[in-house]
């Protein structure tokens, strides 16, 4: 009998999956589309990694941690996985979360430079900046490629020695408080002694009566903008990536010939991952274009040349959810990335690991407790027909 199984295979689910490899449990991974997938929240060729959360010092460490264990495995398995661009922060305000989070990295000794917007403008002309108050950089920081990182871990499990399958799963027969087996779509049975679900947008439809009130899934455009020929100031050899917090946008400069990429960051509209369908908003493009016009002028006529819709899988307090199942010993419900799980990674599987190993959570760890203030607009409603639905399109 395996000794744990994971469904999904995004960041938080193989990274569970990896660590647990490593301290020596079996280990069978799920990923109803396989890993890296279109659908899925870690899906996409790029993801931010940075360490500035404002005053939360709990999540600068771990984005810190996860980074070095970021580099250790793409140096493990001779693969480029994070590119060290920085991160720009444009700060609109002196005293808005930018100033926040470089006070909180400065005393956890994170490297961070804070630019006047004449300096800034001196080191990247391409980027407007004289509205702002100033602009902070995590020279450290930069971007993981997001789809490789996923395919990478997935093989590295494989040849850990764990099962990797293409599966769609759900709970299935219990006795008393353990959960003796999964139900695939196939209709076959997968037996474990624990179980973590792991399955972004997916975890409120598999659990609606735990999460369907706690996570709420959106839709979010994500944008790129093709520079003119031979120009080379929008890409990773010329510019960070970057957010700019207040107005609620983020971008990456191109990397591995894909171009210049943008995304509003307001939440989008409430969003069913499996049957969505997977189209821009003309609103998006719109909002885009006002932005580039403002902060990267050179770009605001560029031709849209690739669209994405993703989603942010969001708990009211944007803090993750990692906790065991209220009525099973041995299941644990992984998710709720809302926008920021994916270069936390490696911790979050550590994390999760130790709880299994019996650690229990600290103080700051609390945070990631299923019986927390609920979001009544969250996904919920017709979750159990949804899930029911899909089993049975799959057989």
């Amino acid at each position: 009998m395996t000794e744990l199984v994971v469904v999904g295979a995004g960041t938080m689910g193989a990274w569970t999956a990896l660590q647990a490899l490593r301290r020596g449990r079996t280990v069978a991974l799920l990923d109803a589309y396989g890993p890296g997938h279109t659908r899925a929240s870690s899906g996409g060729e790029t993801r931010i990694s940075r360490a500035s959360h404002g005053p939360d010092a709990f999540y600068a460490r771990w984005s810190r941690d996860a980074r070095l264990e970021w580099l250790a495995f793409g140096d493990e398995i001779g693969q480029r996985l994070f590119v060290e661009t920085g991160v720009a922060w444009f700060a609109n305000r002196p005293d808005g979360f930018e100033a926040a989070s470089l006070a909180t990295l400065r005393e956890l000794g994170i490297p961070v430079e804070q630019l006047t917007p004449e300096d800034a403008a001196a080191r990247w002309p391409q980027v407007r900046v004289d509205d702002l108050a100033f602009v902070g950089l995590e020279p450290e920081a930069g971007l993981l490629l997001a789809r490789r990182s996923i395919a990478a871990l997935a093989g590295h499990v494989a040849r850990l020695g764990g099962t990797v399958e293409v599966a769609a799963a759900r709970a299935g027969r219990a006795s008393g408080r353990r959960l003796l087996e999964l139900e695939l779509g196939d209709g076959t049975r997968l037996a474990g002694d624990e179980f973590v679900f792991a399955c972004g947008p997916w975890l409120p439809m598999l659990f609606p009566e735990i999460a369907g009130d706690l996570v709420r899934v959106t839709k979010q455009d994500v944008v790129f903008i093709g520079p003119t020929a031979g120009d080379t100031r929008f890409d990773t050899t010329s510019l960070p990536c970057w957010i700019d917090f207040d107005a609620s946008f983020y971008g990456i400069p191109g990397v591995d010939g894909r171009a210049f990429k943008i995304a509003p960051d307001e939440y989008g509209e409430q969003f069913e991952p499996t049957s969505g369908e997977r189209l821009v908003d003309a609103e998006s493009i719109r909002l885009v274009r006002n932005y580039l016009e403002r902060r990267f002028p050179d770009l605001a006529d560029g031709p849209v040349v690739e669209t994405r819709v993703c989603q942010y899988a969001t708990t009211p307090d944007t803090n993750f959810v990692i906790d065991r199942h209220p009525d099973f010993d041995n299941v644990w419900l992984v998710g709720g990335g809302s926008g920021h799980a994916f270069k936390h990674g490696p911790a979050i599987g550590r994390y999760v690991v130790e709880l299994l190993d019996g650690r229990q959570p600290d103080a700051d760890e609390r945070r990631f407790r299923l019986d927390r203030p609920r979001d009544a607009a969250a996904t919920g409603a017709g979750a159990r027909r949804r899930i029911d639905e899909q089993f049975r399109a799959t057989r």
